[in-house]
């Protein structure tokens, strides 16, 4: 796509207005929203069309000023049903599992609804819990939990409020629900499949006994995978659970090694909490050379454009060449990083 550009003396003005305003960081992409509004405005775009653009950002620019604080603090996002009733073991199930993640120092971001959204709420307790609610006109007020403490923002629209849901957090559990959470379920299989969100832990709890998640399964083994429409394994990623204790190691257990990703160019660079051995690399090299365009898996320090973005110095990595195809198998190779003997050290 190529950016428009707008004449110099209206850009001069617009760059009159940042001044003024003092707004010096990441000037450019301010720059380009304000630009962007303006074309908006040239185009003659359609009053409803408008009222969406306008909406959409004022509704990210809250959710950004809410998550704010927090950056620094691991997130897990729980969906599920906002029809269960307290005396649902489903309910306890999403109280416990709150419980135990906000123990080990993580929040717990949900919809703001009733049902599982406050029973996850609740287990997290009101300092650790963070909601973005929908407006619907038929649909319960946010629950007390996150509207006492103003840990909440509200969203006029479906996308938005996926969007931020989703953003923030560093693992994800899902719990039985109705449309609403299969669609963000599958949102999320589908941005972890075509690598267009970073490979996250996902689990599907269940009740004990429970065949909710088991169903799902079930179908994409017998009808998905056998027609080709998805690829042989790509539910794997998956955790599929009725244990609090499986489905809470599974979060935070993703983060035992693994720490984040960078693409530099076509090299993608995986950073680590601590560095492989030789013989490590040369047997992940072994394992996952199907998922390389070119080259190994090998060690490194940080690259040059880490260096000047000051980013992650610290810590060591491994640097590949990664089929784009294979993608979708990240989780794959971290959940074996995170396996490495290695992984135990410090």
């Amino acid at each position: 796509m190529t950016e428009e550009i707008l004449p110099p003396a209206l850009r001069a003005e617009i760059n009159a207005v940042l001044d003024d305003a003092g707004v010096h960081a990441d000037r450019r992409l301010v720059l380009r929203l304000l630009q962007t509004a303006v074309l908006l405005g040239e185009d003659r775009t359609d009053r409803l069309d408008l009222k969406i653009a306008s909406a959409a950002l004022s509704e990210m620019r809250e959710a950004f000023r809410l998550f704010a604080p927090f950056r620094g603090v691991p997130k897990v996002t729980v969906f599920g049903s906002a029809r269960t009733a307290q005396d649902d073991p489903l309910y306890r199930q999403a109280r416990d599992v709150a419980a135990a993640l906000a123990a080990e120092g993580w929040m717990v971001v949900t919809g703001a609804g009733p049902g599982i959204m406050q029973a996850a709420a609740e287990g997290a307790g009101p300092e650790r819990s963070l909601g973005v609610s929908i407006r619907l006109p038929f649909e319960e007020k946010a629950n007390a939990i996150v509207a006492d403490q103003e840990h909440i923002v509200a969203m006029k629209y479906f996308f938005t409020r996926k969007l931020m849901l989703m953003k923030e957090s560093r693992g994800f559990i899902c719990l039985p629900g109705g449309f609403g959470t299969l669609d963000e379920m599958f949102e999320l299989l589908t941005l972890q499949q075509t690598g267009k969100a970073e490979p996250m832990p996902i689990v599907l709890l269940d009740a004990t006994g429970g065949t909710f998640w088991r169903g799902l399964e079930r179908f994409v083994q017998e009808d998905l995978a056998p027609t080709g429409v998805i690829s042989p394994g790509d539910f794997d990623r998956v955790r599929i659970t009725d244990s609090i204790a499986e489905a809470t190691a599974a979060i935070t257990g993703f983060w035992r090694n693994y720490d984040s990703l960078r693409w530099v160019g076509d090299v993608l660079v995986l950073r680590l909490r601590n560095a492989p051995t030789a013989e490590e690399i040369a047997r992940l090299d072994e394992q996952f050379g199907w998922m390389l365009a070119a080259g190994r898996i090998e060690a490194s320090g940080p690259l040059p454009v880490e260096l000047a973005d000051k980013d992650a110095l610290e810590l060591p990595r491994l640097t590949l060449h990664l089929d784009q195809r294979a993608v979708g198998g990240l989780f794959r190779l971290i959940d074996a990083i995170n396996g490495l003997d290695s992984a135990s050290r410090g």
